[in-house]
């Protein structure tokens, strides 16, 4: 099996995260020297307190934003026996099961620490996969706790939002603005659109070492593309509105939900009997196939949380 290796990922996530902490102590330094108050101890200090709040409170503001509540081994044994079996593949300590109340399908990983992980699933999920389906999906976001990548996120995902207030704080100041106002509010946006991208590009990566991890924890690629597939087809048909609610938190989701509706016509050439799954021979046949992606969801994939469906399920096809 053709595959990635998981230290690159490693490298790519330390590397992403000095770029951006590094980024967010020149802008603090900035505003050091132009005001005169603090010095590098203090805004040093200033910053690892921002990211420990953010650290501290992300899993809580997950649970409250995806209205999670955890369930016993009484309450879901089915869903618990194959959270426990992957995680027991992936030699990890089992995370906390939990069922988000909400009718989007999609399942999520976060938390702290790997002792600390926490893999949740919707409603609309259960409802809409068969168990070879929910299986491998669950495999993907056991592999993000494996990888550790969803604590990276949690921590990195602050600091363009950082930037951003600093950028606010600048533009909507009282009092005439001089050079030195000028210049923070400048690089306080120029940070913030860097930062942004570079997370972008960060929870991309991660889901493409996600999805093979699935693979390696015995999961079967032609189920985890017909999971991506349906995934899609759910979330697009769901309430606009109603996704803006969890706009905040869909870098955690298996999809870009927001992006499903522009994802639908690149993904009907993958099903080619349109019976709403991608088989295994549908999936084989696309290793030798080159996938057709539209001009304009190469260009969206750059602004997404998730790399576009139809390369990731082609990415699957090259691990089957």
């Amino acid at each position: 099996m053709k595959g990635m290796s998981t230290w690159k990922l490693k490298l790519r996530l330390w590397a992403a995260s000095v770029l951006l902490f590094g980024l967010l102590y020149v802008i603090l330094m900035l505003i050091s020297y132009y005001f005169g108050f603090g010095g590098p101890l203090i805004y040093t200090l200033l910053a690892l307190f921002i990211v420990f709040i953010q650290y501290m409170l992300g899993p809580k503001m997950v649970e409250m934003t995806m209205n999670v509540h955890y369930v016993s081994e009484a309450e879901a044994p089915h869903l618990h026996a194959m959270v426990e079996d992957l995680a027991m593949k992936a030699n990890i300590p089992k995370p906390k099961v939990g069922i988000s109340e909400i009718n989007l399908p999609n399942a999520f990983a976060f938390g702290r620490t790997k002792r600390d992980g926490r893999v949740c699933v919707t409603r609309g999920i259960m409802n809409l996969l068969d168990e070879e389906e929910l299986e491998a999906v669950l495999g993907h976001e056991m592999s993000h706790i494996k990888h550790s990548d969803m604590i990276v996120m949690t921590l990195i995902s602050v600091v363009p939002l950082i930037c951003y207030y600093i950028f606010l704080s600048t533009l909507f100041s009282r009092g005439d603005k001089d050079n030195g106002t000028l210049i923070i509010g400048i690089a306080a946006l120029g940070g913030y659109i860097a930062g942004q991208i570079l997370v972008l590009f960060v929870s991309r990566v991660r889901e493409y070492y996600a999805d093979q991890g699935s693979v390696e924890l015995g999961c079967k690629p032609h189920k985890l593309a017909s999971a991506l597939y349906k995934l899609v087809y759910g979330s697009a048909k769901f309430n606009k509105d109603d996704l803006k609610e969890v706009e905040g938190v869909k870098a955690f989701f298996v999809n870009d939900v927001s992006d499903a509706r522009n994802e639908i016509n690149d993904l009907r050439q993958l099903d080619l009997n349109m019976d709403g799954v991608i088989s295994e021979a549908e999936l084989s046949e696309l290793k030798y196939t080159p996938a057709k992606i539209s001009t304009a969801n190469k260009m969206m994939e750059v602004l997404s949380t998730h790399p576009n469906m139809v390369k990731r399920v082609k990415m699957l096809a090259e691990l089957s």
